[in-house]
């Protein structure tokens, strides 16, 4: 006897079967999920990388636009410690790329935090957020039943079909299964491994076999053939990042825009130099130099954040955290609302 699929819960199921993924680090911005509402798409802030304050701040910057659906992605506290000695180790690795940029630039203490999750959990329940999603593996039972307890439908990114079924075990509502084309940070559970590289459609199935929860995939969408595929494999929506990347809406810098629209790059990889977790960029002669980064999250990524900051602002996208997935040719400069209708299957 087969079991029925879940539907999308009804705070994420529009009619339109293209979502906006969560950008951290400045890409979502509020004008990017207010855009995307009012043309009727789901989307999410991005509340990695800030405090619980300046998360309600744009929360409710968000509302003061018009939108009210609306989902907000925590990064579930999952550090991957790192040795003292190996921290410094690749200080001194990369404190000559650092000088370029920031000539008095020495060694950052290090640091290890739970991205103010706790906080963060406190916010989004006191601000009513209909949706929450989490990255980086499951979070603590207790604040899991927290969200659950007060109607926040709760979605879990996932990469591989063991990782789906652990999520539905623990009581989430829904999937975003991620495959390793997508840009930025992986969403794999364990910390050293490197994501597989199954094309989303292969991995649709699999996660789609194992369980019966709602599905949004993401990870290389960059056309409507790409959307489609995700959706007919079992997918009940698509989410996209990187075709966003360049949206008029969103808050890339102006380095980082033309870089993805320059012919400096010509691939991208997995890679750990920026942040000690593996994350999809553009291949810079930094990615490279650095291919054996160790692994220490978030640690490096408080290590390397002062040159990516003087990068971005230099107009140095040599030193800039590139992140883009396997289709990021395919971004370009437009509304918002034009990208998605482009991309609806």
């Amino acid at each position: 006897m087969t079991t029925a699929r879940a539907p999308l819960p009804e705070a994420m199921g529009w009619g339109r079967r293209v979502t906006v993924a969560p950008m951290a680090g400045g890409a979502t911005t509020p004008g990017l999920v207010a855009a995307a509402e009012r043309h009727g798409a789901f989307a999410q802030l991005a509340a990695g990388y800030l405090d619980a304050a300046t998360l309600r701040d744009r929360i409710r910057r968000t509302r003061a636009l018009g939108a009210s659906r609306f989902g907000v992605n925590l990064f579930a506290p999952h550090p991957h410690a790192i040795a003292p000695d190996r921290y410094a180790a690749y200080w001194s690795e990369i404190a000559g790329d650092a000088r370029r940029v920031l000539p008095d630039a020495t060694m950052p203490p290090l640091m290890e935090d739970d991205d103010d999750w706790h906080a963060k959990v406190d916010v989004v329940l006191a601000e009513r957020v209909p949706v929450v999603s989490i990255t980086f593996g499951l979070p603590d039972p207790a604040s899991l039943a927290r969200l659950r307890d007060a109607g926040v439908v709760t979605v879990q990114t996932v990469t591989t079909a063991a990782e789906a079924a652990a999520a539905a075990r623990a009581g989430v509502d829904a999937l975003v299964v991620q495959a390793a084309a997508a840009g930025g940070h992986s969403g794999v559970w364990a910390p050293d491994v490197v994501p597989a590289d199954v094309p989303l459609p292969q991995l649709v199935g699999e996660v789609r076999a194992a369980t019966t929860l709602p599905i949004v995939a993401a990870g290389g969408i960059a056309s409507r053939g790409d959307a489609r595929a995700a959706l007919e494999a079992g997918a009940d929506a698509v989410a996209v990042g990187t075709a966003a990347l360049r949206a008029d809406e969103v808050g890339t810098s102006a380095t980082y825009r033309a870089a993805l629209a320059g012919d400096g790059v010509d691939r991208t990889a997995l890679t750990r130099a920026f942040t000690g977790r593996y994350a999809r960029a553009l291949v810079t002669p930094f990615v490279t130099a650095h291919a054996d980064a160790p692994s220490g999250y978030p640690a490096l990524h408080h290590l390397t954040r002062p040159m990516r900051a003087a990068a971005a602002t230099a107009g140095d996208a040599s030193l800039l955290h590139l992140w883009a997935g396997t289709g990021w040719r395919s971004a370009r400069e437009a509304p918002i609302a034009t990208i998605l209708d482009d991309l609806e299957p």
